[in-house]
């Protein structure tokens, strides 16, 4: 069993109210920074792992700051991204530009930066030499296992997926590169979302070490990472338990004894792009009930709503509930607990058990640190919410303000008609 648990009291969200209003978000930078020393630990027996932490699940520059000083690197998809990690202060080979579907200028900013330009489609190769007027010194492609791997609900079927080059491809895209003149090379996967079973992870790293041999003998290349992507997930319900992230490396360093050091082949880097295990847990959504319904069912309105997280509208995404002060209260009854967008799924929870509310109940939203404000949108007019950050001394940091009215018509052209 999962408790959960929230770092914070009544009167630290009280505090912060006098400066911003719920709907807002809490970050535990203790929790976020163990969480990134635990993997790290894990993986001790790989002197060169990292762990470039996907900046989509919580693109803010303190979360990316924080990470940094822990020895992280970043996972980046968009031009954005590349700026917000060179803003903290990582370039070069910090930066992983994993993209589809890329525009030339993303692909002459990741050159720009040194960043490692990882390949999701082998006619990439030819983009990046067009944006660019050459290849960089190192490159990395991204494997699509297709029938070889069994996918799950969040990221689907991998032959279904618009992501990566086939097994064919990969030889025909790795012997390009080569004859082009690359001489460093890496790989890369990425195949599930936020899954629990640790053996799913080693048996996709049993795929791409015994496709590094293979590549490896065949083309003559060696490769000096191996990057498994992310995908880790996080027990959102109470009933689950965390993925044992020791048991996952124990399976990697296994399967790179077999696969590579009995073949002769030297040890790579070991790559991971986590960003769920390390911030999902350690940020919540707090908001305040705003109204009690009682027709057919009965409706808990809050502050918040799917704009300020989506999951379980889109995915039927379960977060746990906790109303501050009623911890130990009975739940007694069955709630939709929903927000006050102009659609029917704009709902936290579906027939939910939790002790009576009332207006003016502080509700915190568990598990909610990544793709959380990330995926935030202003349907409805609706203002993305302030982020805050509990400090490892336990004062609070407001690490993104509120959006205002103004901030939302700051795009629009008033007079064009």
């Amino acid at each position: 069993m999962n408790t959960k648990t929230i770092p914070f009291s009544r009167d630290f969200v009280e505090e912060i109210e006098k400066t911003t209003p719920t709907p807002f978000y809490i970050y535990s930078e203790e929790g976020i920074r163990n969480a990134a020393k635990t993997q790290i630990e894990a993986f001790s027996w790989n002197p060169g792992f990292r762990n470039y932490f996907a900046v989509k699940a919580s693109p803010n520059p303190n979360i990316l700051k924080i990470l940094a000083a822990e020895g992280l690197g970043a996972d980046c998809s968009s031009l954005p991204e590349m700026i917000m990690a060179e803003r903290v202060g990582l370039t070069g080979e910090s930066i992983m530009f994993t993209s589809n579907d890329t525009p030339d200028e993303e692909f002459i900013k990741a050159m720009k930066l040194g960043a490692i330009i990882n390949l999701d489609d082998i006619t990439h190769i030819y983009s990046v030499e067009r944006a660019c007027g050459r290849l960089p010194e190192l490159v990395s492609c991204r494997f699509n296992p297709g029938k070889a791997k069994k996918g799950n609900v969040i990221i689907g079927n991998p032959t279904e997926a618009k992501y990566g080059f086939t097994r064919e491809q990969m030889f025909e895209g790795y012997s390009i590169l080569k004859r082009k003149g690359v001489r460093r090379f890496g790989i890369h996967t990425m195949v599930a979302s936020n899954e629990l079973d640790a053996g799913y992870f080693v048996e996709t790293a049993v795929i791409m070490l015994e496709l590094v041999a293979e590549l490896s003998s065949s083309l003559g290349i060696s490769f000096e990472f191996v990057n498994l992507g992310g995908g880790i997930g996080i027990p959102y319900k109470p009933e689950q338990n965390p993925v044992d992230i020791k048991v996952v490396s124990s399976g990697i360093r296994g399967a790179c004894r077999k696969y590579l050091e009995s073949n002769g082949i030297p040890m790579p880097k070991i790559y991971m792009e986590c960003g769920r295990m390390i911030t999902g847990p350690y940020g919540w959504l707090v908001s305040r009930v705003r109204h009690i319904k009682k027709t057919y069912k009965t409706y808990a309105g809050l502050d918040a709503c799917m704009a300020n997280l989506m999951r379980p509208a889109i995915y039927g995404a379960y977060h746990h509930i906790s109303v501050l002060g009623k911890e130990s209260d009975t739940p007694s009854v069955k709630y939709d607990v929903t927000g006050s967008l102009c659609e029917n799924n704009d709902k936290f929870a579906i027939d939910r058990m939790l002790p009576e509310l009332s207006p003016g109940d502080i509700v915190v939203i568990h598990d909610a640190g990544a793709h959380g404000h990330a995926m935030g949108f202003n349907y409805n007019g609706k203002l993305r919410s302030a982020e805050w950050l509990m400090r490892t001394d336990g004062s609070a940091a407001m690490i993104r303000r509120p959006e205002t009215v103004e901030d939302l018509f700051a795009t629009i052209c008033w007079d064009a008609v």
